[in-house]
């Protein structure tokens, strides 16, 4: 995972909005690179580093829901929205949508500041997520067809011997299926092996009767 100093963006058609956002934030030690619409924001590569986006609702062209609407789809940074222009409806829709905060202009900027922070550390955890399923999925990529056939039964609670007799293999070859599973997940417990392939998405297999 990058470990490179936060960066805030700010998109504002409003550059006298867009220089007092830079000056306020930047005060915080935070890198800060600001954008006059959506579609900027957009056609620009970002660096690798935990961020958060702050939006003006109003925008020409692509507005702020809107925008955030595109970057549904993508892994993108939290949202606080600003607005001088703002309705309780356009607030709720953007909330639902998982945006930090909310905040009309003219807005106090330590409630700013406060947004901004609290969505590096919301942006910092989600990268510390995905680079921990990462990790897994390398790791689960290493098994073999077979341990990873047999990897549901183990998860699931089974003993060796009955699932030996449904794969119709060994009870000593599970055994060591299992080992080798356990070692190359990294796995210190049955425990933690269920907890890493329920991040996987890794079905366990379940029967009335073991």
């Amino acid at each position: 995972m990058n470990t490179e100093k936060p960066i805030v963006f700010v998109v504002d058609d409003d550059s006298h909005v867009r220089e007092g956002l830079i000056s306020l934030i930047s005060s915080e030690g935070f890198r800060v690179v600001a954008f006059g619409s959506g579609a900027d924001f957009l056609a620009t590569e970002k660096p690798d580093a935990p961020a958060c986006l702050v939006l003006d609702l109003n925008l020409p062209g692509l507005n702020g829901l809107e925008l955030q609407q595109e970057l549904l789809e993508r892994e993108s940074p939290p949202i606080v929205f600003i607005t001088g222009h703002g309705d309780i409806p356009s607030s709720v829709r953007a909330m639902k949508a998982g945006a930090i905060e909310f905040l009309p202009k003219p807005f106090d900027p330590d409630d700013l500041l406060r947004a901004v922070k609290a969505g590096i550390e919301v942006d910092k955890a989600a990268r510390r997520k995905r680079s921990d399923l990462a990790e897994l999925q390398g790791r689960y990529g290493h098994l073999t067809p077979r341990e990873k056939e047999v990897i549901p039964y183990v998860v699931g609670g089974f003993a060796n011997k009955w699932t030996a007799s449904v794969l119709g293999i060994s009870e000593v070859t599970i055994g060591i299926h299992r080992g080798q599973i356990m070692r190359k997940m990294g796995a210190r417990s049955l425990a933690e092996l269920i907890r890493m392939a329920d991040s996987l998405g890794i079905e366990r297999v379940r029967a009335t009767t073991k």
